[in-house]
């Protein structure tokens, strides 16, 4: 079976044997957990149903987050689970970048240095939408998500935000923007670079920086995403993927690992082998620190903000109805299942046998 779960089985003993002195923590752990998940060493967990008294016994998962087994599942839960706090209008999907001279910097000091690029181009938007000139917007939402790979899962830092066409102004009216513009990228990416900068002499980590990189044209891209669920639906695929999905793997063994992308502006499917080794180290440089939070919401879409969505819905409506069509969702069955259609219960823990006891002969 040619999954991640397999190459880390073949090649985790030589990767930690290269690199366990200087890999993080939270990458061995991520490394150890994928590599047990849903194996016997994990363990099982024992359902019942209510109804019919059928049991099932599965083999536990690991349950980290940047496993692709785990995750299969959860884009669709959230995806359901946030549907109603999308707005009726047009959104918009701003993607902020860091140039190539900054990532590995980025990647030595990744929570600060996150942190730093949400907050930089959360700000920088606002103060843009609140010129007059552009929006003028009092307040906008977004929700940003943080991403770090290409598609041969090289690093590559960067958020999408996803903001709702429009913002309030000082009287709390909706003030709706083109269908085709939210704001200039250009001088987005200005404001972008200027405040990373300040952010970095902040942190005491300006002198590590490349001199060039203050001199380039950073790039902040725009894109209009239609309506609110569309919008949701589109995040929600980036929200819970990780680097490379088990389905693009071609083959894989102790030497070597070959995978499928897409060429960049293209959907002609490219393959590419690469050592084993190197497959692994280029995974695990996208594990998360700690703790880290990847995704955010803003503003009118700040999940413990002041703004009656219902409300803001009826003012975003009145007039526009023509150009919005609500789409109704089914409600989302959750857990396990019985053949039978009852919701089965968790009734025991099956612990994973222990190691067999090793005698030494005297």
């Amino acid at each position: 079976m040619k999954t991640i779960q397999k190459i880390f089985t073949l090649g985790a003993e030589s990767y930690l044997h290269r690199f366990s002195t200087t890999m993080p923590a939270v990458q061995r752990k991520a490394l150890l957990a994928m590599q047990n998940c849903r194996s016997p060493r994990m363990g099982s967990n024992m359902f019942c149903c209510p109804h019919c008294q059928k049991t099932q016994t599965l083999p536990r998962s690991c349950a980290n987050r940047h496993c692709p087994t785990c995750q299969s599942d959860k884009a669709t839960q959230w995806l359901h689970t946030h549907r109603h706090k999308m707005l009726p209008c047009s959104y918009f999907m701003l993607t902020f970048t860091v140039p190539q001279q900054l990532r590995r910097l980025i990647r030595s000091h990744q929570k600060a240095l996150y942190e730093a690029m949400f907050r930089c181009a959360w700000h920088s938007m606002q103060l843009l939408a609140k010129d007059p000139r552009h929006l003028g917007a009092h307040t906008v939402g977004a929700i940003a998500l943080l991403h770090t790979w290409t598609r041969q899962i090289e690093y590559h830092p960067h958020i999408h935000f996803l903001v709702p066409a429009g913002g309030l102004d000082r009287h709390g009216q909706w003030m709706r923007t083109r269908q085709d513009f939210f704001l200039p990228v250009r001088a987005l990416s200005r404001i972008f670079r200027a405040k990373m900068r300040d952010a970095l002499i902040e942190a005491g980590l300006y002198e590590s920086a490349e001199p060039s990189v203050w001199n380039v044209e950073w790039n902040v891209n725009c894109e209009n995403k239609g309506n609110g669920m569309r919008a949701l639906s589109y995040l929600s695929a980036y929200l819970f993927r990780v680097a490379i999905s088990n389905s693009r793997i071609l083959r894989a063994d102790a030497d070597t690992v070959t995978f499928q992308y897409k060429k960049q502006k293209s959907d002609k499917l490219k393959n590419t082998t690469i050592p084993t080794t190197e497959f692994i180290r280029r995974f695990l440089q996208h594990v998360l620190p700690k703790g880290f939070v990847k995704v955010r919401h803003y503003g009118l879409l700040a999940a413990n903000g002041s703004h009656d969505f219902k409300k803001l819905a009826e003012m975003i409506l009145e007039g526009f109805a023509d150009t919005w069509c609500q789409k109704t969702h089914p409600a989302m069955p959750t857990g396990l299942r019985c053949c039978c259609g009852a919701a089965m219960k968790l009734v025991a823990l099956i612990q994973p046998p222990l190691p067999k006891e090793v005698r030494i002969q005297t």
